[in-house]
């Protein structure tokens, strides 16, 4: 058995936070229906672009496979009766909408408890359901300019710079991968359900970790540094060779008395001006324009072969296609593949979440609705009667529903 079989997911969720939650969870064995909405044609994340075919996109396959698709109309009685049939057999209700949506369309604990006593209902929005910012749409780039790390990300002299990745979004579906598993253990123990009250906006602050510490505590003024240099440890950022860069980073002394010998400058390291951390600090302007003046003179790959050698912390700077394909990437077997009937093999990023092995080959995303008839049939027992009953109801949306 994979390790979260036996474990149900009903998720109302959309673009990249949510999803990339309960992606964790699927790849792990969990069971994750994600109710789609049929007024929009499902989960926006379905129809981003560039690369989108069918109620698909290359977007849509990163976030979604191993899942399956139902699609509701819970504005409906009959859509909603649906809903709680699911809650009635299900551990977890799961959303990613805006904070004060929850409880509009009647998905918190105190919502759903008389159906399931048990069951977790957790929101991950983007700035929570109570505070002044809860009606505010969130969004990554938002998230990152508010929670400070834009002003912390680029060169001194540039413009606040946003991170080439949606860290808060990815940050903020982790958070919830661990919330909605600490809910379950609770609940499976106490028998009682709960809300998980998440945001985005509270991991992008929760995520400031030391920074904020030294702020809060020693009135310290974070400032954005050069080459993507450490605030406080000497060397510890990218250099620049003759073909490129790489990263160094003595975050011990062992590893910069380690650098000077590799270097051919034992001198360094009993220098008086370099010989701790705090001394390397406080003469960081110095020492770096040493060791830029040494590292120019060597290619990167004759400097990370060098300095791996000698069990220094380094690494080229790589691509996204050097990453992918480093011989580290294929051995720990990073990339998985899917196949699409509309855009043939996929291949994408394995989940960094490991507990043993997991054998099963993944599935490809679903497709819209595509498990209405498996869900409605097999988990909540419905015979043909009763789901013709529920489609003229409208419980799976109107003939004339838009498709986007």
């Amino acid at each position: 058995m994979a390790p979260l079989d036996g474990i149900r997911i009903i998720s109302i969720e959309q673009y990249g936070a949510g999803p990339f939650a309960t992606l964790h969870l699927a790849d792990l064995g969990a069971e994750v229906i994600k109710i789609e909405d049929p007024s929009v044609g499902g989960d926006v994340g379905r129809h981003v672009p560039p690369y989108q075919a069918d109620d698909t996109s290359l977007f849509f396959e990163t976030f979604n496979r191993n899942k399956k698709s139902v699609k509701l109309d819970m504005n409906t009685p009959a859509g909603r009766a649906v809903f709680e049939d699911l809650v009635r057999v299900s551990d977890v209700v799961f959303s990613n909408l805006r904070g004060d949506v929850p409880a509009k369309i009647k998905i918190t604990y105190d919502d759903l408890k008389h159906v399931n006593p048990a069951i977790v209902c957790c929101s991950l929005s983007g700035y929570g359901m109570e505070g002044p910012r809860a009606k505010d749409p969130g969004y990554d780039y938002m998230l990152q300019a508010l929670g400070g790390w834009m002003s912390l990300t680029g060169d001194p002299d540039g413009a606040p710079t946003k991170t080439g990745l949606s860290l808060v979004d990815f940050s903020g579906g982790l958070v919830a991968t661990g919330s909605i598993l600490a809910g379950v253990i609770a609940a499976r123990r106490d028998g009682v359900g709960m809300d998980c009250d998440l945001s985005l906006y509270d991991t992008a602050i929760g995520m400031l970790s030391y920074v904020a510490t030294w702020h809060l505590s020693a009135d310290y003024e974070p400032q954005r540094t050069r080459n993507s240099a450490h605030p406080s440890l000497v060397p510890f950022q990218a250099f620049q060779a003759s073909d490129g860069w790489f990263v160094v980073g003595c975050a011990k002394e062992k590893f910069w008395v380690r650098l000077t010998e590799a270097i051919g400058r034992p001198d360094l390291a009993v220098d008086p001006r370099f010989d701790t951390f705090s001394h390397r600090f406080e003469n960081s302007v110095e020492l770096l324009a040493i060791l830029d003046e040494i590292f120019a003179n060597r290619t990167v790959v004759e400097w990370v072969d060098l300095l791996r050698a000698a069990t220094v912390p380094c690494g080229a700077v790589q691509s996204v296609a050097e990453a992918l394909t480093d011989d580290h990437t294929i051995a720990r077997e990073l990339i998985v593949e899917t196949s699409t009937p509309a855009l043939g093999d996929v291949r994408s990023v394995a989940s960094a979440l490991r507990v043993g092995r997991r054998e099963e080959p993944h599935q490809r995303a679903p497709h819209f609705d595509e498990h209405r008839g498996e869900i409605l049939r097999g988990v909540l027992g419905y015979d043909d009667t009763k789901i013709d009953q529920l489609a003229e109801e409208s419980a799976f949306g109107s003939t004339d529903a838009p498709s986007i």
